[in-house]
């Protein structure tokens, strides 16, 4: 049997794994399998351009078939796995089909957290997580419909100021003291919601929901709190739960997603795990392990597995990155927010600011900046080289304007 590579999951990783497979020397078959019928497309301009752009939209596509046919990967979409079979080395497609595996990847992502409401199943309800979403969405993101946004994270929010710049009526409800409370700090999060106030978006915060009923037109919300409120459509951005299902059934571990080692190995060595699906040790944090879902992890994880699977092995290490563009304002966080145990605030003027923050021992964590357009992605960029290298700056540098970064890097 001539050796092959299968990867279930044909996203942004899978796709990076795939391409990096042949970029790195693997002359064996790869075969890209994914249940939707596109191919792969990226998934942040789903809650922003998609939604917002003039004209018809269309996917964002990570590489066109032809790219795939040129590179002698096969690619089946629109064409669900039924089971993996690991003692046959076979993945049983629902159409009947099998395709053997020497070594098999499974970047199966997340699917959209689901309200556990009666009515929650309503045709007025709406979630996020593909390019038909995007669609569905788009029709109701227009002036004379009131859309209310279940869910203040990056999603909810994005969906709010896309809502908002298409003409749409928005109330947004967040069950926890305040937005973005997962892995933003709170002077950012407080710069966001005003933006958003002033575009309109009304708010209830500290609340969730009791009950969804559906009107003749859309549905009734009433709140923790008593209050009601009345919307043409519920959108639902809670976040996001790993899709674990095959992998649980295959007798894999499953820890907050599939569970893998540094190197993104399964509980079993010819069974690798990227991206939104799976949970791994973080040696930055002292191994925690950490489930992300992200852009740029989706890349840099497809591409780390492909090389681990041809044994070029060394632990994931990369250091976590966020970002969600808003009305003219750009957030980023680059490291884990929740591990520091003090802030330093840097102003850049123009109402953009940095926050630098930093551990019990004194080595920088995470970074975080808010500001129109690009003003702190330089600045985000080089703290994200600091946390690399564990470094500890002088806290009183990093709240200075007038230091520069690069100098810290370089010292």
């Amino acid at each position: 049997m001539h050796p092959s590579i299968v990867i279930i999951g044909a996203g942004e990783t899978g796709a990076r794994a795939a391409f990096t497979l042949r970029e790195q020397g693997w002359t064996g078959s790869i075969t890209l399998i994914g249940t939707e019928v596109h191919a792969p497309y990226e998934r942040p301009p789903l809650s922003k351009s998609a939604l917002t752009e003039a004209g018809a939209p269309s996917p964002k596509f990570v590489a066109q078939a032809a790219q795939f046919a040129d590179a002698g990967i096969e690619t089946l979409f629109g064409v669900p796995v039924a089971a993996i079979d690991r003692p046959a080395r076979l993945v049983r497609l629902e159409d009947g089909r099998e395709r053997s595996w020497h070594k098999l990847l499974l970047a199966t992502g997340a699917l959209p957290r689901r309200l556990p409401l009666p009515g929650a199943d309503s045709r007025h309800c709406l979630t996020l997580r593909s390019f038909e979403d995007a669609v569905a969405l788009r029709a109701c993101f227009r002036p004379g419909f009131s859309i209310a946004i279940i869910g203040g994270g990056f999603i909810g929010l994005e969906l709010a100021a896309s809502a908002r710049a298409n003409g749409a009526e928005v109330t947004l409800i967040e069950a926890l003291p305040r937005i973005l409370s997962r892995g933003v700090p709170a002077a950012v999060a407080e710069v966001v919601e005003a933006r958003h106030r002033r575009a309109g978006v009304g708010f209830h915060i500290g609340t969730g929901l009791s009950a969804i009923t559906e009107t003749a037109s859309g549905v009734e919300i009433t709140l923790t709190d008593g209050t009601r409120v009345a919307a043409d459509r519920l959108v639902i951005g809670i976040g996001a739960v790993p899709e674990t299902g095959l992998a649980a059934a295959a007798g894999l571990a499953v820890d907050n997603g599939i569970a893998v080692d540094g190197e993104l190995r399964t509980s079993d060595p010819d069974i690798h795990a990227a991206g939104d699906c799976c949970s791994f040790p973080m040696p930055l944090y002292g191994a925690r392990r950490i489930r992300l879902e992200s852009w740029r992890n989706a890349q840099d994880q497809g591409v780390h597995a492909a090389r681990a699977m041809l044994g070029q092995v060394d632990a994931f290490d990369a250091v976590p990155w966020f970002w969600s563009d808003q009305y003219d304002l750009t957030l980023q966080v680059a490291g884990l927010v929740d591990e520091a145990s003090t802030t330093v605030r840097r102003d850049l003027g123009g109402d953009a600011f940095l926050m630098f923050h930093l551990g019990t021992d004194g080595r920088l964590v995470a970074a975080s900046g808010i500001g129109p357009g690009n003003a702190v992605a330089r600045d985000v960029r080089l703290a994200e080289m600091l946390i690399a290298r564990r470094a500890s700056p002088d806290p009183a540098a990093l709240a200075d304007p007038a230091c520069k970064l690069k100098s810290l890097l370089a010292a």
